[in-house]
């Protein structure tokens, strides 16, 4: 994909789909605020650089080829979301002082994220010279859309906390990061 409008639409359509990482991203931007949140936005950029490259650079043969491969990331993508999710359910009251999304949990999710794969192997041109514009561009579309979920989150959770309901927001995000995960693993052994 090496045009630059097709490109950026396909980046910030993935990009701006719910998933888990955008979870964790809302839940902290609405449990510790906005600018609190931020050190996120690294973790996230970082765990997908990786991926991308290490999947478009060098596993992208193996990993299209063999449908097992990604049928075991995607059941310990959705392993390590549900060990998440209860995690953040178990989370006592709200307390503010304390960030309940930690970077490094946004950077393995991120990492394992299936998103990845599409972007390595259909949206970064890889096979184009220089390829590494196109990941700068990706960076930041991501940072964008990054800031735009913590942001709603923000929003979000200055509501919740002005109707009295600022506890509902770790479970909230617990029971969506929950369900991607069940999707994940029922999807997997579906097929």
């Amino acid at each position: 994909m090496q045009d630059p409008v097709l490109f950026s639409l396909t980046v910030l359509l993935i990009l701006g789909t719910p998933g888990p990482t955008n979870t964790l991203l809302a839940t902290a931007g609405a449990t510790v605020g906005f600018r609190r949140a931020l050190p996120l936005l690294p973790a996230e950029a970082a765990g997908y650089l990786i991926a991308i490259l290490a999947i478009g650079l060098a596993l992208g043969p193996f990993v299209a080829g063999v449908p097992a491969v990604a049928m075991g990331l995607r059941l310990a993508v959705g392993t390590y979301l549900a060990l998440l999710a209860v995690k953040l359910w178990r989370q006592g009251p709200v307390d503010l002082s304390v960030m309940p999304v930690t970077p490094r949990q946004v950077f393995v999710t991120t990492l394992l994220n299936p998103k990845a794969i599409v972007f390595a192997l259909g949206v970064i041109p890889f096979g184009a010279t220089p390829w590494w514009p196109w990941m700068l561009g990706f960076l930041g579309l991501l940072s964008g859309v990054a800031l735009c979920w913590i942001g709603l989150g923000s929003l979000l959770g200055r509501a919740a906390g002005a109707a009295g309901r600022a506890g509902l927001v770790p479970k909230l995000g617990a029971a969506a990061v929950g369900a991607f995960a069940l999707v994940l693993v029922v999807g997997s052994l579906l097929r």
